[in-house]
């Protein structure tokens, strides 16, 4: 009989996954840890509850986070990933190739250790890039005391409960500008705005006051249901938002990707936010 997984994210609402195989179950040092198997989505990694990803529909999530910030930047050779331990994100910021260094802060190993183990296809081998500094610690802590500057900084957390909640604060969003390179981005997964509104909105708050422009922009990512899922972004940078579509397809060419939803048109259209949405912000996030 086949068992079915339900996801504790939202207390009045949920999905529901068919479990044809677990994989791997275990209480970690920081969170619980699951990977199953399932006919729609295949493999599925899941933390405390909530998905995290998925094998069928990953690369829409990851391609957002990495290659929007970085297409938009330029010129970026330094990228720091906070979190991200499956390695989908790593796999995406490896492929460009002018990024000369890259450093990852994952407070669990046994995330990328399992992660390589039972959904490969997410690292494709990343985690041997030589341009890989590889850090097993508090991501809060790390750009809190790092002497070291970047580009891009991407976070790629869980949603703000249990070990993620840290990276959702003000001293966190206060720290990555500390470690910013000038004219550098700072990007966020920042739930789906839908069913995450409050934390949206005190996201714009925390950002406001530190940074020049500051926004969201979304993707629709089947696994995290009830709307886009919103990303954001942070930079004193006011022209890497603005950076024109002839811009974006030079730099997407140049940069020789082979992307399975990323595309320069759908760079330029993520940053146009739903009423809804708009209504809930300060005007100064939607100046372009």
């Amino acid at each position: 009989m086949t068992k079915v997984w339900s996801e504790t994210l939202y207390d009045a609402f949920g999905q529901h996954f068919n479990t044809d195989k677990v994989l791997f179950e275990s209480k970690t040092s920081h969170q619980n840890l699951l990977i199953f198997q399932n006919a729609m989505f295949g493999r599925v990694m899941a933390l405390d509850g909530v998905v995290q990803t998925t094998e069928r529909d990953e690369f829409i999530y990851h391609e957002m986070l990495t290659h929007v910030p970085i297409l938009a930047h330029g010129s970026a050779k330094s990228v720091l990933i906070v979190g991200g331990g499956d390695g989908g994100m790593l796999r995406e910021v490896c492929r460009h190739r002018a990024v000369k260094s890259i450093t990852q802060v994952e407070i669990d190993q046994a995330v990328i250790d399992m992660a390589k183990q039972y959904m490969p296809g997410h690292s494709q081998g990343a985690y041997d890039d030589p341009r890989l500094n590889l850090i097993i610690a508090d991501g809060m802590e790390f750009v809190r005391n790092t002497d070291a500057k970047f580009d891009v900084i991407i976070s790629d957390s869980t949603d703000p409960i249990g070990p993620g909640e840290i990276l959702f604060t003000e001293g966190f969003y206060a720290s990555c500008k500390r470690c910013l390179k000038q004219g550098g981005v700072l990007v966020t997964q920042n739930g789906v705005a839908f069913m995450q509104l409050e934390e949206v909105k005190t996201t714009a708050k925390r950002l406001a006051p530190l940074y020049k422009d500051w926004s969201f922009y979304g993707a629709a990512v089947p696994t995290y249901v009830g709307g886009i899922m919103t990303f954001a972004w942070a930079t004193d940078n006011k022209a890497l938002r603005a950076t024109s579509l002839p811009v974006l397809k030079r730099r997407f060419k140049r940069a020789k990707l082979k992307t399975r939803y990323y595309n320069p048109e759908i760079h330029m259209a993520a940053f146009a936010l739903p009423q809804y949405l708009q209504e809930t912000l300060p005007s100064a996030s939607k100046v372009r």
